[in-house]
This record gives C-alpha cells, structure tokens and sequence, in this order.
C-alpha cells in the first residue's frame, strides 16, 4: 500500500504556481501492478519520483512499507563523471552487495544494457537513451517491493524494447511495478489497474482499461 496524506507538490513560475497534485489524499492498493497516464506536462514523472523518494511535495506526506527502485528511464541520479561501470560498482556497494556479487551484477548490466565500450567511459558521454539502458539494467539487478518506470520500454530498437519487456514480465513475477507509458497495449500488457494525473488530480480505476478510456475522454 501507498498513501498520499494531503499532498500537494507546485513549481513556481514567473507568474503563478503549476500545481501536479493539489492537496490530493490517495491510496494506492497492494498486489496490483500500476499504469500511470496523463497528458505531456500532467506530472507523472514528477509523481513517481515523489513516489520513489528523489523528489518531495511541498506539504504532505507520502507513506508506505514497500521499498522501491530508482526511478527506471529518468537520466538523473548517474555520477556523470563515473564511468558505467563505475556506478554500477557504486551503487551495488550502498546496497550492501558483496564484492563477488558485485562482479556478477556488473557483468550482468554490461551484457543487458548493451552499451559495449561506453559502458567502461564517462556517463556525461551517454545519449538518454544509454542511459535509460543502463539504469533498467540495474534496476533488474536489485530486488524492490515496488519498480519505477518512466518510459524505459521505448528505448532501443525493436529487438532491445522486446528483451526489455521478456525481463521486465521475469522480474515482476516477484514484484510490482508502477508505470508510466504512452504505449497502451504496453499497459494493457503490464498493468491490473490504473491512475489517470489531471488537473492535479489523481483519478483511480481498478481495471487498466478504464483508466486508459478515462485518460482518451481526457484528450478528446
């Protein structure tokens, strides 16, 4: 279970506040696997970096048992100065993985990611997309509660986007996912339910299809 106690999260503009959740009290259910939707601008990467820990609202509180993953398919978070595998090593290490888990969690990412000899260079000389690989990669490596997905699904080419989503169906035989996708067959595919961000808002639907007909009303 997560639980969004008045939560409000704005940035400021030149002349007014944006608001992406406006004093919102909200559940979202256990055992579910979460579609998140909403027009460009709604808030949804915004959400679910709130939701995983990097971000924070300006009032509220936002509450749950449940670990969770970085948020997968955002380029933030990388040391840009570090090589790939240099994060890799950095990351597993806060984790608390051994040093011989952390030689097989390495070779994993840099066979999965797919990055060949960038993945031994500087992270400030990745494309976003290198980098979305990397931090799905790793994110497969570490075992969470919850995995926060913005978008990962779309990068690479067919093959890539098809590896991503056989690994992505392994992982979740053991967890549950919240994700954010313009791809409605990938919600279909991935999603029990969903969340439509409007106006801020949150809007729940306990089937994906609901949220995904809400979310066409929305635009139409």
């Amino acid at each position: 279970m997560i639980e969004l106690r008045n939560v409000t999260k704005y940035y400021q503009t030149k002349h007014e506040r944006k608001y992406i959740l406006d004093n919102v009290t909200f559940t979202i259910p256990s055992g579910v696997n979460v579609g998140i939707l909403g027009r460009n601008g709604a808030g949804k990467s915004t959400l679910l970096r709130m939701l995983g820990g990097i971000d924070f609202p300006n009032s509220g509180f936002i509450s749950s048992p449940n670990s969770f993953s970085w948020p997968m398919g955002l380029a933030g978070g990388f040391q840009g100065s570090m090589t790939g595998r240099q994060n890799v090593q950095f990351v597993s290490r806060i984790y608390g993985k051994s040093e011989y888990e952390i030689k097989s969690v390495i070779e994993s990412v840099k066979a999965f990611s797919e990055l060949g000899d960038y993945f031994d260079m500087p992270i400030k000389t990745y494309s976003s997309g290198m980098k979305s690989r990397l931090s799905f990669g790793m994110s497969l490596s570490f075992d969470f509660d919850y995995l926060i997905i913005d978008e990962t699904l779309s990068v690479g080419d067919k093959n890539f986007q098809e590896k991503s989503k056989k690994a992505l169906r392994k992982k979740i035989e053991n967890c549950h996912i919240l994700l954010v996708s313009h791809s409605m067959p990938v919600l279909k595919e991935m999603c029990d339910v969903g969340i439509v961000v409007h106006n801020g808002q949150l809007h729940y639907c306990d089937r994906i299809e609901d949220a995904i007909e809400t979310y066409n009303q929305i635009n139409r």
